[in-house]
């Protein structure tokens, strides 16, 4: 398939052996990964010339090899991908040089074609040449045409194809690119020093963030850590414009300060601590490298690894669909989740706690994909799929899901365990809110059916729940639920479980 999107291009020649065979089918793959072949001549011949052994069965290609990533190192990965197509196709073709092919882009100034004629005749009027310019910006002697270039080439591109009178068209600019064309950064290398300069901005707040958290101890390296953020983030602001060094260095640093004070709180709210910084920096980290690795992917990869996680991610959304914390919870305490009676709401929370667990687990192919970025060797796609780590991705998806389920809804209960014996308010979980309550029976306590151990009015229970006509009660005595119909009594708060209920 034909790889029309791609970030570098690098010239390769590729010697290969065997013959004509082998030149064809060399010549069938490079098409088939988009990798123009631009020339090729026999060993010994052509730009390489005798640094090649003349062989009669040997064929140098100059192919151009199209591929996504950044500038440096470009030229490693091309040839890594050359050799694992050769090896997996069976050629004994050998990568004999690589060079990057970087073009220069001219930033060039954009200009609007207009009526000349018409621009002379209101500059002769004295009371119309007074807001000539105005009507000249709005647009008012425009023809709908636009060239690019500098200023007398503009002129010219204007003015071609009229051989008539020539000088009827002129040109007006749309943007101030022409007073100083070298001086603007090409698209890319702005973008590439805008993302600099912000994350570097972030670097002092950071540091005086986790000062705030830590022991004064460790004061002296977040001290140092925030003097290194400082200077790298004026340094970028530094290099951001090309004229105005200094505005940069200023607005850099400005903004790197706005970031402090927002993370200490010093203008309102929490602030920032270092847990969140963590979870931020993974979430954003995994993002990062997953859209990296997929705008990488082929129709291949698409099968090997969009699949397996897909599957997974609808395993994991059927299974919390039915709410698996809650479900877990509640055999912790000896329930049913039909005794929780969970909104909607709060099952879909937390179905959303349990898949973001998997951030953790996407590490792995987060990972993969920045190493693809930046060209490492360990990193770079082959003809075959590992079908085996595919598949140990996929348990390893499902083992941490299920161990966080475990270890969530066990520590819940515990907790709700430990508040019952102690007598203390019960912390909620997920939509689940216990409370302390006095029950009043509404006749004789022989008479009133129900599950679990015998009622004691005098003393206060556990609320857990009222499901349909069921209430769902903890006795911290037995620590045992009980259920009894909802119609044989009537509730009251309670201040606790250390006191009566009279």
């Amino acid at each position: 398939m034909t790889q029309t999107r791609y970030d570098q291009r690098v010239r390769v020649f590729v010697e290969v052996r065997g013959g004509q065979d082998d030149w064809q089918e060399a010549e069938d793959r490079f098409a088939r990964h988009g990798w123009p072949v631009r020339a090729h001549h026999p060993a010994g011949h052509g730009p390489l010339g005798n640094a090649v052994a003349p062989d009669p069965d040997a064929r140098v290609y100059e192919i151009e090899v199209r591929l996504f990533g950044i500038a440096r190192g470009c030229d490693r990965g091309a040839a890594a991908r050359v050799r694992k197509m050769a090896r997996a196709a069976r050629l004994e073709a050998y990568v004999l040089r690589a060079d990057p092919l970087h073009r220069d882009r001219e930033t060039r100034s954009t200009w609007r074609v207009i009526d000349a004629r018409r621009r002379r005749s209101a500059l002769r009027s004295p009371w119309r040449s007074r807001l000539a310019g105005w009507a000249l910006t709005r647009g008012s002697y425009d023809t709908g045409g636009i060239v690019t270039g500098p200023a007398r080439q503009a002129l010219r591109l204007a003015r071609a194809g009229r051989p008539a009178d020539p000088s009827a068209v002129a040109v007006r600019p749309l943007d101030g690119m022409w007073k100083d064309p070298v001086r603007r950064w090409p698209e890319e290398e702005g973008e590439r020093r805008a993302v600099h300069a912000v994350a570097w901005a972030f670097v002092p707040a950071l540091a005086l963030v986790c000062a705030a958290h830590t022991v004064p101890a460790s004061w002296w390296f977040w001290g140092v850590l925030t003097a290194v953020g400082a200077v790298g983030t004026a340094r970028a602001g530094w290099r951001l414009f090309p004229d105005g060094r200094l505005t940069g260095a200023v607005v850099t640093l400005a903004g790197s300060g706005f970031f402090t004070v927002t993370g200490l709180g010093l203008a309102g709210g929490d602030g920032w601590t270092p847990p969140d910084l963590v979870r931020t920096a993974l979430v954003l980290g995994v993002v990062t490298g997953l859209w990296l690795l997929v705008r990488q992917w082929t129709w291949g990869e698409w099968v090997a690894w969009a699949v397996p996680l897909v599957v997974t991610l609808a395993v994991s959304s059927f299974v919390a669909a039915g709410s698996v914390l809650h479900a877990l919870y509640a055999d912790a305490l000896d329930l049913s989740t039909g005794d929780l009676d969970v909104p909607p709401v709060w099952q879909l929370l937390a179905s959303l706690k349990l898949l973001s667990t998997l951030a953790y687990v996407l590490l792995l192919p987060a990972w993969w994909g920045v190493a693809r970025h930046r060209h490492h060797s360990y990193a770079a796609p082959g003809e075959r799929t590992n079908v085996i780590l595919h598949v140990l991705f996929f348990i390893a998806v499902l083992a941490v899901a299920g161990g966080f389920a475990l270890d969530s809804a066990g520590t819940a209960a515990e907790r709700t365990r430990t508040a019952a014996e102690r007598g203390t308010r019960p912390p909620a979980y997920f939509g689940v809110e216990p409370s302390w309550t006095c029950l009043h029976p509404t006749t004789t306590l022989p008479t009133i059916p129900g599950e679990g151990p015998t009622l004691h009015p005098d003393r206060p229970y556990l609320l857990i729940n009222v499901t349909g006509d069921t209430i769902v009660l903890w006795d911290h005595s037995t620590d045992q639920p009980v259920k009894l119909p909802a119609n044989r009594a009537w509730l009251a708060p309670a201040e606790g479980g250390g006191g009566g209920c009279g």
